[in-house]
């Protein structure tokens, strides 16, 4: 995985943005996609204390939420850009929720998708140099500082 590091905040190229949310999408070889939240998210959040998702076999809809995440200071909800089934959530995390700070891209994913219409809505998320802009450009304007991993 190529990572990028800006402001000590930890950019994967190889992963899909929800930019203003601050969400994190990655295709798996079997057509799923697994969600998390990205290192400047949960940086924002502080850390996590309590995460509700949604159970498998449960279908979210585009713009609803996958999850709801809370922490110290923050607690919201993890929306979906990509529609679909849920087919597994990280039960990990109802125990170790501050899984997510601690390795946001590796063993603190949120939940995995079996999309709908997977290239229509990978057209509203941002991959590559083009994500690594906008959250560079996010970065700037909200300030945040991310610890290094």
């Amino acid at each position: 995985m190529s990572d990028t590091v800006y402001r000590g905040c930890k950019i994967p190229l190889d992963l899909y943005y929800d930019v203003e949310n601050q969400v994190w999408y990655r295709l798996e070889p079997d057509g799923s996609v697994r969600v998390g939240a990205t290192d400047i998210g949960q940086t924002r959040a502080g850390r996590m204390v309590n995460v509700r998702i949604k159970a498998p076999g449960k279908y979210v809809q585009k713009g609803k939420p996958i999850a709801s995440l809370e922490s110290g200071k923050w607690t919201g909800p993890v929306p979906a850009v990509i529609e679909g089934e849920i087919v597994e959530r990280n039960e990990i995390l109802f125990d170790t929720p501050d899984l997510i700070n601690d390795d946001p891209y590796g063993k603190g994913w949120i939940a995995r998708l079996k999309p709908t219409n997977l290239e229509k809505d990978l057209k509203d998320l941002t991959t590559g140099e083009e994500a690594l802009r906008k959250m560079k450009e996010y970065i700037d304007k909200e300030g945040v500082e991310c610890k290094s991993l």
